[in-house]
């Protein structure tokens, strides 16, 4: 019986072992080589910020949802940026970048929140979703005071059926 649990014990160890290290080398991924020497300059007030994402199989099954935004104190209600989120054209090199216009307004609902404590959250513009490339980064030039976040959009393998009522 000591040896069965022995057993289980270093199977199991093992197990973790090997799901710990694929986790690991998961979120190590290779990357392209990152060059964005031909992107314009940031203009004065501006940053030139970019996501680069890792190699992977299967890159046209992914998509990148990315948000613009700050982080600022806010209600109860939902809020979001007022502004514009432009794509360029990169002349003569067939890239694309992001340029980003905010005149500091934002939009809320109106639901009243009482004497709740404002609390410090990340407010973004209509988040966009584009095609996953690790060959280039997503360039984007925004006010210095924004940042921009991402997700990487996967594919769960699966066709659902919508309920019939």
């Amino acid at each position: 019986m000591r040896k069965m649990n022995f057993l289980k014990t270093v199977i199991t160890g093992l197990v973790l072992l090997v799901g710990v290290t694929a986790f690991a080398q998961n979120k190590t991924g290779k990357y392209e080589k990152l060059d964005i020497e031909m992107y314009p300059k940031a203009k004065p007030g501006y940053k030139q910020v970019y996501i680069q994402v890792p190699i992977e199989e299967n890159e046209s099954d992914l998509k990148v949802e990315f948000f613009v935004g700050i982080e600022t104190l806010v209600d109860c209600n939902r809020h979001t940026l007022v502004g514009n989120v432009d794509s360029k054209n990169l002349e003569g090199w067939g890239y694309s970048y992001y340029e980003v216009t905010y005149d500091g307004k934002m939009m809320s609902t109106k639901m009243g929140c009482g004497k709740a404590a404002k609390t410090k959250e990340f407010v973004s513009f209509q988040p966009q979703i584009t095609s996953y490339n690790s060959r280039s980064p997503l360039v984007f030039y925004v006010p210095k005071d924004m940042e921009v976040r991402y997700k990487v959009l996967r594919p769960d393998g699966s066709m659902k059926k919508a309920i019939q009522k």
